[in-house]
C-alpha cells in the first residue's frame, strides 16, 4: 500500500477553485455569508476559470459594498449556468478604499460593462482595463460618489430612519428648513460655475467617432458621411427619459450608446436610510408597471436572511397577483410596441381596458392601482375582499358590485383568454408587423448570455431559462406551466414570446382559483405584525421572475432595523447593455423598436 495521502475529492465549485488557485481563493467566513473572497491580482483569471471550466457562462450581478470600518470595498459577482439552472456561484474581490482598483472583467463577461460603470459612478471602485469607464447614473463632473457611506448630501440629516425630528415626540423640523436658499448646493473644493463647461457630451460624442469611410454599408459606389444624431430624452420612442446616441453611417447605424441616469434619484441610498418595512412602497416605484413582482422580490430577500417562513394562503395571493401583474406588463409592452410601429394608440388601447379590469382587482385588495405596497416579510397585507367594485356614490354613478371570486374567474377563464386570442387574430398575420419586425434585431442566445440579458428578451433568442423553473421559488413547484420559449431572437419573436408568455401566466391563475376558495379564511400572514424589527447580521442576494427579465436585491444586514447595503439589479438597466449589438446594421426607426421590445422601464433603469 502506497503512504502517500490521496488528493481531496473536490465536490463543489468553490472547492474547485481553491484547489486550483490555493490562498488566492478563500472561503467567506463571516457568520451569514457565503461564497468565496478572491485576491484580485487573479481575480480575471478565476473569473475565466468559473465560466469555461465550471459552466457559469452568464455574470448576472455585480454588487459593490463600502465596508467603511474595515476600510475596503467588497466587489460580489453572482455568476449562473444557463439555461440548466441552479444557485449562484457567489465569489468577492476586495480593494482598500484610499486606492479602489480591481481588474474589469468585461473582457470575460460583457453583462459586466454597465455594472462596473455603476460600480465607479456611485461607490468610486476603478476597474482596470475597462474599454469606456465613465459614470453612467450621475453626469460627468458630479462631485464624489454618492453610495459611500462618508458621503453626505446638502440636506443631510441623518444615516437612518425614523429621523429624530419626526420621531417619537413628532416635532417636525426638516434639514431643508436650516439650510438658506442659496446654500442647498455642494461643490468640489475650489471650482467655480462661473464659465464651467459640462465634459460629459465632449468624452461621449468622442467615444462615438469613428474613422471616415468612402461608402455606405453595402454600398460601394456611394459616399455617405457619418453622422451623430441624439434619439432623446425627450422623445416619445424612448419610453421615458432615455437618450441613445447614435452614429450613422448614412442612414445605418455603425454605433449607438445608451445615455441614462435622468430619472436616477438615489434609490439605494434612500433604502439604506430607510427601514425594511419603509422600503417595501419604494419597491413600487421601481417597475412602476409591476409593482407587484418588486414587492415579491424584496419580501423573498428579507425573509431569507430573516428565515421567515410564510403561510400557504399568503403563497397563493402572492402568485395570483404576481401573474396578473405579468399580463398587464406583456399587453402594456405588445400595444406600445405597436405604438413605436406607428400603430398610434388604438392597440394600446385594446390592451389597456384588459389592465383595467386587473387593476380594479388589484386596487379592491391592496388600496391602489399601480403602487399597491401589498407584500410583507411573512405574507400579504390584506385579504381578498369580499366584493370588486362598488355603489354609486354620486349622480349619475353606475353601482358595479361583483363577488371577488365570481369577478377573479370570469377575469381568467373568460375575459383575459378572449381578449389575447383577439390581439393575437389582429396582429400576429399583420403584414406591416410581419415586414418590420421578423430578422430585425437579432440576438443571438450566446449573446444574450454573455450580456447578463434576462427574461422574454433572452427566451424569444431559443434559451429556456426562468427563474420560477431554473431556480424555484414560492409554490411554483407544485404549478403546471411550460417556459415559453422562440428561437429566432428578432424583434417578432419577442413580441410572440410575450403572447405565449400571457398565456401561461393564465394557465397558473386558473390553477389558483381552487386552491383559494379551498383556503378561504386561512392565515394570510404569518406570526407577529410588528412595526419595526431587526434583520440578523448576514448578506444575501435573492431575485425573482419579474415580467422584464431577473430582478434582485442584494442586501447586506448587520443586525439592526436599516439595511447596510442595500442593491437592486434592475432588469432593464442589464437588458439594455446588449442594445447595440441588436441595432448595429440597422436604421433608425429600426433602432426605435428593437428598444421597444426589450420592454424598458425608467424607474428602475435609473433607479
Amino acid at each position: 500500500m502506497s503512504d502517500t495521502t490521496p488528493e481531496p475529492v473536490a465536490n463543489t465549485a468553490e472547492d474547485i477553485l481553491m484547489q486550483k488557485f490555493g490562498d488566492a481563493v478563500q472561503v467567506d467566513t463571516r457568520s451569514g455569508y457565503e461564497g468565496v473572497v478572491v485576491n484580485g491580482d487573479q481575480l480575471v483569471d478565476v473569473a475565466q476559470t468559473v465560466r469555461d471550466e465550471l459552466g457559469y457562462n452568464m455574470l448576472s450581478s455585480l454588487n459593490y459594498v463600502d465596508y467603511i470600518n474595515e476600510g475596503y470595498f467588497e466587489v460580489v459577482y453572482n455568476a449562473y449556468r444557463v439555461p440548466q439552472g441552479g444557485k449562484a456561484l457567489t465569489f468577492k474581490a476586495r480593494t482598500p478604499r484610499d486606492e479602489a482598483v480591481l481588474p474589469s472583467l468585461v473582457s470575460v463577461w460583457p453583462s459586466a460593462d454597465f455594472q462596473e460603470r455603476e460600480a465607479w459612478d456611485l461607490m468610486g471602485i476603478r476597474f482596470a482595463g475597462h474599454p469606456n469607464l465613465k459614470r453612467i447614473l450621475m453626469w460627468e463632473g458630479f462631485a464624489g460618489h454618492p453610495m459611500r457611506k462618508d458621503w453626505k448630501e446638502p440636506f443631510f440629516e441623518e444615516d437612518q430612519k425614523p429621523f429624530k425630528s419626526r420621531w417619537p415626540d413628532g416635532q417636525v423640523r426638516r434639514a431643508e428648513m436650516d439650510v438658506p436658499y442659496g446654500m442647498n448646493v455642494q461643490y468640489p473644493a475650489g471650482f467655480s460655475p462661473e464659465g464651467y463647461v459640462a465634459p460629459g457630451d465632449a468624452e461621449l460624442y468622442a467615444g462615438l467617432v469613428i474613422p471616415a469611410t468612402t461608402s455606405g454599408i453595402g454600398v460601394q459606389e456611394l459616399k455617405t458621411d457619418e453622422l451623430v444624431v441624439n434619439l432623446g430624452p425627450q422623445h416619445p420612442s424612448t419610453h421615458g427619459v432615455f437618450r441613445m446616441a447614435v452614429t450613422l453611417d448614412g442612414e445605418t447605424i455603425t454605433k449607438l450608446e445608451p445615455v441614462m441616469g435622468y430619472l436616477h434619484r438615489n434609490h439605494e441610498q434612500i433604502g439604506e436610510r430607510n427601514t425594511y418595512l419603509m422600503n417595501m412602497p419604494y419597491t413600487d416605484r421601481l417597475d412602476y408597471i409591476s409593482g407587484m413582482c418588486n414587492n415579491m422580490a424584496y419580501a423573498l430577500t428579507v425573509e431569507k436572511l430573516m428565515n421567515q417562513e410564510t403561510t400557504y394562503r399568503a403563497e397563493l395571493l402572492r402568485v395570483l397577483f404576481v401573474e396578473l401583474t405579468r399580463i398587464i406588463n406583456h399587453y402594456w409592452a405588445i400595444g406600445f410596441l405597436l405604438n413605436d410601429l406607428g400603430a398610434f394608440f388604438t392597440p394600446s388601447l385594446y390592451a389597456i381596458l384588459e389592465r383595467e379590469l386587473i387593476l380594479d382587482l388589484i386596487e379592491a385588495t391592496a388600496g391602489s392601482r399601480m403602487m399597491p405596497n401589498y407584500m410583507r416579510f411573512g405574507g400579504v397585507a390584506y385579504d381578498l375582499p369580499p366584493y370588486v367594485g362598488g355603489p354609486a356614490v354620486k349622480p349619475g354613478d353606475r353601482g358595479r358590485e361583483m363577488e371577488t371570486m365570481e369577478f377573479l374567474r370570469g377575469l381568467v377563464n373568460e375575459r383575459l383568454p378572449r381578449s389575447v386570442d383577439e390581439l393575437d387574430r389582429l396582429l400576429t398575420t399583420n403584414e406591416v408587423i410581419i415586414s418590420r419586425c421578423k430578422g430585425v434585431g437579432v440576438l443571438p442566445p450566446d449573446v444574450g448570455i454573455a450580456y447578463g440579458v434576462t427574461g422574454p428578451t433572452l427566451r424569444a433568442s431559443g434559451v429556456p431559462y426562468d427563474l420560477r423553473r431554473a431556480d424555484p421559488y414560492s409554490i411554483y413547484n407544485e404549478l403546471d406551466f411550460d417556459v415559453a420559449v422562440r428561437y429566432n431572437g428578432d424583434t417578432y419573436d419577442r413580441y410572440l414570446i410575450r403572447m405565449d408568455e400571457v398565456r401561461q401566466s393564465l394557465r397558473i391563475c386558473q390553477q389558483l382559483i381552487p386552491r383559494l376558495e379551498e383556503t378561504m379564511g386561512q392565515d394570510y400572514w404569518a406570526g407577529k405584525r410588528p412595526y419595526n424589527f431587526r434583520v440578523p447580521a448576514g448578506a444575501h442576494y435573492g431575485h425573482h421572475e419579474n415580467p422584464k427579465g431577473e430582478l434582485g436585491f442584494y442586501i447586506v444586514a448587520d443586525g439592526t432595523a436599516n439595511p447596510y447595503r442595500y442593491h437592486i439589479r434592475a432588469p432593464s438597466f442589464i437588458n439594455i447593455t446588449a442594445l447595440e449589438e441588436m441595432c448595429r446594421g440597422w436604421k433608425i426607426a429600426d433602432a426605435i423598436i428593437i428598444l421597444g421590445s426589450i420592454d424598458i422601464v425608467l424607474g428602475e433603469l435609473d433607479r
